[in-house]
């Protein structure tokens, strides 16, 4: 077996709830130490979000699989300087505290790199390190609204909604990892020092907005919600079924568009030479539109589907988590995992993105209770039996 393609790799991961602690996870997927420092008596406020069971969240043990916790207290300056040793021992720091928070703590990256110049340090933040919004309180979902997501969400006229998840914290999450590989690339191969790699919210999720602002530069143009269609590209909507079911078909390629048109027994429009590309189509979208749910209203949206498929025409049925469950293709994929918890039970976790096929990722260890690496973690940078008995009587550590 090829060992982990992370192996070797020693994450320290300060943040906490998804932004900092989903980079984390996504580097300890692929084989990288990553050593979780929470408040002793609380832990991760994650443990306690959305449904609970055995006192734990269910989300618990999916963001903080393949990590050892370890709880000190970061405000006293004993467990500021444990920090301090684990971290000169780190190739990787992560923290997505309030920009200014580490400073405070004497632990900026110019005190830490003293120690350890190597040393890659990820800081996500609602608005980034510099600029004149650093120190607002940020959130993911305000970084959905300001990076330009959240005004595109939802129905022409009404309130803008959410996606449902935090897709804000995500994406920051995502960049992150992204440019910790890549500065880790850069120490490794170009003889390169560590260095900080900023990631804003905002930024995170503008970065995903596409064509937004080439164009309102070029054209003033300021794109609005389409609800469930994707505006300017045609036809790709959400259309109603027999049996009161909704599939999403997307026939806006030249080429699917006639299979799909022949397939609703509309070749009149497959043939018309006004809808022969996108923008002809964009002009009649209506039309198109109401031709096909005209169709797909008299079917099941499995019969929908059948002939769309046959037609090779891309569509597909809105998922469910029953639906995401039950699926074959994403239990052939290994998508959906049985993974054991600390607490005596297994419960099924999403698989690991993206699939290598030399290295690929995979569930070392379950998520830890909280403190449960404290003592073994402290044994590694030198402290003894009697010290660590101490730091526990004077609530350092837990």
């Amino acid at each position: 077996m090829a060992p982990d393609a992370l192996a070797g790799l020693k994450v320290v991961e300060m943040g906490q709830l998804i932004a900092g602690p989903f980079a984390g996870k996504t580097l300890g997927d692929f084989g990288a130490e990553v050593i979780k420092i929470e408040p002793p008596g609380t832990g991760d406020p994650l443990r306690g979000w959305r449904l609970l069971k055995d006192g734990t969240s269910v989300w618990w043990q999916v963001q903080s699989r393949n990590k050892r916790s370890i709880a000190l207290d970061l405000r006293s300056r004993e467990g500021q300087d444990i920090t301090r040793k684990l971290v000169a021992r780190a190739d990787v720091l992560i923290e997505n505290f309030r920009p200014g928070t580490l400073e405070a703590w004497g632990m900026g990256y110019e005190a830490l790199a003293k120690d350890n110049p190597g040393l890659v340090m990820l800081r996500i933040s609602g608005y980034g390190q510099t600029g004149p919004y650093r120190d607002l309180p940020g959130f993911g979902a305000i970084g959905e609204a300001m990076g330009g997501l959240r005004h595109l969400t939802g129905e022409p006229g009404r309130v803008p909604v959410r996606c449902g998840i935090s897709i804000g914290d995500t994406l920051a999450a995502l960049h992150g990892t992204i440019g910790v590989l890549t500065a880790l690339y850069h120490r490794k191969v170009n003889g390169g020092k560590g260095q900080v790699i900023d990631v804003a919210l905002h930024e995170a999720v503008f970065n995903v907005m596409e064509s937004l602002i080439p164009e309102y530069s070029a054209f003033g143009a300021v794109r609005e919600p389409g609800g469930s269609a994707l505006p300017g590209i045609a036809p790709s909507n959400a259309y109603r079924c027999g049996d009161g079911a909704v599939v999403l078909i997307a026939g806006n390629g030249d080429s699917i568009f006639k299979r799909l048109m022949s397939a609703i027994g509309r070749e009149d429009l497959g043939r018309d030479p006004a809808l022969a590309d996108n923008a002809g189509r964009v002009r009649r979208v209506g039309e198109i539109d109401a031709a096909i749910e005209a169709w797909t209203l008299r079917r099941p949206s499995a019969d929908v589907l059948a002939l769309l498929g046959r037609a090779m025409v891309p569509a597909g049925r809105v998922y469910t988590a029953k639906d995401i469950a039950e699926d074959e293709h994403y239990r052939a994929r290994d998508m959906i995992l049985k993974q054991a918890t600390r607490d005596g039970y297994e419960v099924d976790v999403p698989g690991i993105v993206p699939k290598l096929m030399g290295t690929p990722g995979r569930v070392r260890s379950s998520a830890p209770k909280l403190g449960d690496d404290t003592d073994a973690v402290l044994r590694e940078i030198g402290l003894s039996a009697d010290d660590i008995a101490a730091l526990r009587v004077r609530k350092v550590v837990a």
